[in-house]
């Protein structure tokens, strides 16, 4: 099989998060063929796109007026993730700054029904608090409509924009949804609730006198319902099953919609339409979309199509628009993959490996097609989060790996989402380190088959990963051929320390706290295990990280040299958290190859 060059595969491109124009014809998106995000557009399928911004950054959104010929976007500066606004009009010609807050945060919230006004959350009145605002379209100043003392974002204008959806976050598991009075500035709670209860994908019903959204209250599931805003009741439309309903996109004119179930971390998408408060009729379900991941649902003026980024395993990101009532679908993209061949690219098998309590976990195991039994090197790709979930999306680093002769283990260990709340739950605070253990099984697991080298195996990921992958060499370091540890955590103590303002009380409801779990987070800190260490380490991080901040990478490299390991740190002046510009992702994951070629 031809092999083919690391840069090849960092120039597949991706084109996602789509948004139809006003008239329902043209399309914008992002893509990446300039080396970072920037927002282009299309006037039909297939067509030349036409590139619409021409920035250094990359664009993290684009949203179209649903009035005038102009969108609005986000944008940060190199990785700080202090997203400012702008708007752009429909042709490119001219970009006009809507905020002026570098230091803060912008979340945006949405046009309302003419494009007359924007809504966004903002920390630019305090770093660990975001306050609501309401800012007209021509206006140099945004309204502040309501002062918080947590983390708000706004997720939608009513139908007749007198009021906005508004959700709390106390934690990664724990939301509560509110409706903003913008008139009186009444805010009213609908979701008072005890424990932990997730509602996401908030959407206004087509009369505003309902919000539908995702949520868990009662189950172990995520399901689809409607809250009634006047009373707060709270009434399933699909009902809780084996696997979370993780997407919704409700059309408020026409009561049409979308959802997408997360099934062993496939979409799969039904498109319906409200025949009553609860009541539905199926209207199609896309079958025929490429098998993978589906999201960025939006509907097209009048709700006949719908918009969708799809992804999978073999296939780079594209746009496709979908006809609602048939199902049938175009894909309107052509992002590149860089003349590298389909057929070159593998397929994973979804498999369960046992560990140390019995519990079963779910990985994603791809295999290259000219393995040679016993003589395959594996790397152990845990994902971050923690409560994230590895999917079955396009990876160009896990393709390379592959082309190049090694198989890669991607597991769901405890913790991870889509499993249902229980599972999510089974590694908080003293937890912790029953999932690094069931990395070890893995580790165990993979042993047994018999394409594998058991000592050519290696840890990677990144953020939460990276510290998987430190307390992974830290816990077991017979296991270990080398470690890659990318933009993570090596010590909890600092990382609650120097996180931003704004994330430090959700990661202690995740991690513990600083005040009352302080011994014990510093117990499970692979900094203060180092001496156990034995493999080969890499730490790749980003200058600019508003997450886990350097510091982390810094002292993790320097105590490993300092016990002998060997050790390569690579520190990015321009990049946060993760690695957005093209030339900076050559030469990071360069260097992750050149490292396992030397000690794999």
């Amino acid at each position: 099989m031809a092999t083919y060059d690391f840069e090849r595969y960092l120039n597949v491109r991706s084109a996602n998060t789509p948004s139809f124009g006003p008239d329902g014809e043209r399309l914008s998106f992002l893509m990446d063929t300039t080396g970072v995000p920037q927002v282009w557009r299309l006037d039909g399928p297939r067509e030349w796109p036409q590139q619409l911004t021409f920035e250094e950054e990359a664009v993290g959104f684009a949203d179209w007026s649903p009035e005038r010929d102009e969108l609005i976007f986000g944008m940060d500066e190199g990785g700080n993730e202090r997203t400012q606004l702008f708007r752009l009009d429909g042709d490119g010609e001219t970009v006009t700054p809507l905020t002026d807050e570098p230091d803060a945060i912008h979340y945006w919230g949405g046009w309302n029904s003419d494009g007359s006004q924007f809504a966004f959350a903002s920390n630019r009145r305090d770093e660990s608090v975001f306050d609501v605002y309401v800012q007209g379209r021509d206006d140099d100043e945004a309204e502040l409509v309501y002062e918080s003392d947590s983390w708000f974002t706004v997720t939608g204008w009513s139908p007749d924009d007198d009021a906005l959806a508004l959700v709390e976050m106390h934690s990664s598991f724990d939301y509560d949804v509110y409706v903003l009075d913008l008139e009186s500035g009444e805010l009213n709670h609908l979701t008072p609730h005890e424990g932990d209860v997730r509602y996401g994908q908030v959407n206004w019903g087509p009369d505003g006198g309902a919000l539908y959204l995702t949520t868990d209250e009662g189950a172990d599931t995520e399901y689809l319902a409607r809250l009634d805003v006047a009373s707060g009741d709270l009434d399933p439309v699909v009902e809780a099953g084996d696997w979370n309903v993780e997407s919704l996109t409700v059309d408020e004119d026409t009561g049409r919609f979308i959802f997408g179930r997360n099934v062993e971390g496939y979409t799969e998408l039904t498109v319906a339409e409200f025949t009553g408060e609860t009541d539905f009729r199926e209207l199609s379900t896309p079958d025929g979309l490429p098998r993978g991941i589906v999201g960025g649902m939006t509907f097209d003026d009048d709700a006949d199509r719908f918009a969708v980024t799809v992804t999978g395993s073999t296939e780079n990101s594209n746009v496709y628009v979908v006809d609602a009532e048939s199902g049938d679908f175009e894909r309107w993209t052509d992002a590149a993959t860089a003349g590298l061949p389909k057929e070159s690219f593998v397929e994973p098998e979804l498999v369960r490996y046992e560990s140390f309590d019995g519990r079963e976990i779910p990985a994603f195991f791809s295999v290259p097609e000219d393995a040679e039994a016993g003589e395959t090197p594996v790397v152990v790709d845990i994902h971050g989060g923690p409560e994230s979930q590895r999917r079955p999306m396009f990876y160009s680093v896990k393709q390379y790996f592959l082309n190049r002769g090694y198989a890669f283990l991607e597991p769901n260990v405890r913790g991870s989402m889509g499993y249902g709340k229980a599972y999510t739950h089974l590694d908080d605070v003293e937890k912790r380190m029953d999932s690094v253990a069931d990395i070890e099984a893995g580790v165990e697991w993979l042993r047994d088959q018999q394409v594998v080298d058991p000592d050519r195996i290696v840890a990677m990921g990144g953020s939460y990963g990276g510290f998987m992958v430190l307390a992974a060499l830290t816990e077991y370091p017979d296991l270990w051929a080398a470690g890659v540890d990318i933009v993570g955590i090596a010590n909890f103590v600092t990382f609650l320390e120097n996180t931003g303002d704004w994330r430090r009380e959700h990661r202690e409801a995740e991690y513990g706290s600083l005040e009352s779990d302080r011994e014990f987070l510093e117990s499970i800190s692979p900094i203060n295990n180092i001496e156990n260490i034995e493999a080969p380490l890499l730490v790749l991080h980003g200058a600019n990280d508003p997450r886990v901040p350097v510091g982390e990478a810094e002292q993790i490299a320097d105590v490993a040299a300092e016990q002998g390991v060997p050790v390569e740190k690579l520190v990015f002046e321009d990049e946060g958290h993760g690695f957005s510009k093209l030339e900076n992702r050559i030469e990071a994951y360069t260097t992750v190859a050149d490292f396992l070629d030397t000690h794999v």
